[in-house]
């Protein structure tokens, strides 16, 4: 892979996460172990153990600032249209028309920059303690009982709650940040009946903004993008998004109406268990329809 290629990786990578983190998609989960446990007098316990990959804070976010060094564009034989190198004054008109957008690449930047900074819950992503000050906001809320920095917008995490489901949850809610993509959903219905909803665990559906022009889904097509980065030259500059691999786990004694998953339920000690697997090639969110009535 040449550095052009990887050059133009890279960018195609910067706009698809910038775009994904505008669009609200900026949470993920890598390796994970999930479970919901629904008991009765609509008691439940949800943990999640694993990995939660931020965008914001991965070297995505710092990509416009590497991309600021100028890179000539190839030169080509105009008969064979082969690639040949560039004269010096071909080299010398790139480089003036690079240097006349400097202005608007700033305020892109700039702007940008609010952007991402709005979406992190006002953490600057570009400052050095970014990480720590997400760690800290996560440490101070109830249930974040694990929270280590892995480096590049991945922290390792452990969450518990347990409680009275007398209203809707969701999974994750941080202070200040926008109420976006969640990986788990708890919406109660009339009659004592409770649907479960876990869109953050699939990687690919047709509701992702920018799964027609990456061809799969949106995290997913990153990923690939930054494994073909590592193949050449310029792989530094991608970025390491985890592969999300996990499992969800449903534990219930209500009567469960409905679920996708691939073997229906099962019986535990505890009531019956969905389970379901979740990888890059999961297409559809976990869903479970459960009457708590008792």
């Amino acid at each position: 892979m040449n550095i052009q290629r990887s050059s133009r990786l890279a960018a195609t990578a910067m706009l698809a996460g910038l775009s994904l983190l505008l669009s609200g998609c900026f949470m993920t989960p890598g390796k994970f172990t999930s479970e919901l446990v629904l008991t009765e007098n609509d008691r439940f316990t949800f943990t999640y153990d694993g990995e939660i990959f931020f965008l914001g804070l991965s070297s995505l976010a710092q990509m416009s600032e590497a991309s600021e060094e100028f890179e000539a564009e190839p030169c080509y034989v105009d008969t064979t249209f082969e690639e040949r190198k560039c004269s010096a004054n071909e080299l010398s008109a790139q480089r003036a028309e690079w240097e006349s957008g400097a202005a608007t690449r700033a305020a892109e930047a700039a702007q940008q920059a609010e952007q991402m900074a709005a979406m992190m819950g006002g953490i600057d992503p570009t400052d050095p303690e970014a990480t720590a000050e997400l760690a800290r906001l996560l440490q101070r809320q109830e249930g974040w009982e694990r929270v280590e920095d892995k480096g590049d917008g991945v922290f390792d995490v452990r969450y518990s709650v347990s409680g009275e489901l007398s209203h809707d949850f969701m999974f994750p809610v941080i202070e200040d940040f926008p109420l976006a993509n969640p990986f788990v959903q708890i919406i109660l219905r009339d009659g004592d009946v409770v649907r479960v909803n876990a869109p953050g665990f699939a990687a690919q559906n047709e509701t992702n903004p920018l799964a027609p022009m990456m061809g799969m889904g949106g995290m997913a097509g990153l990923a690939g993008l930054a494994a073909l980065g590592e193949q050449g030259e310029g792989a530094e500059q991608m970025p390491q998004i985890p592969a999300i691999e996990g499992t969800f786990t449903i534990v219930t004694n209500g009567t469960i109406r409905a679920n996708n998953t691939d073997e229906g339920s099962t019986p535990g000690p505890s009531g019956d268990v969905l389970r379901w697997d979740v990888s890059a090639r999961t297409t559809d969110a976990p869903t479970a329809l459960i009457d708590m009535t008792r």
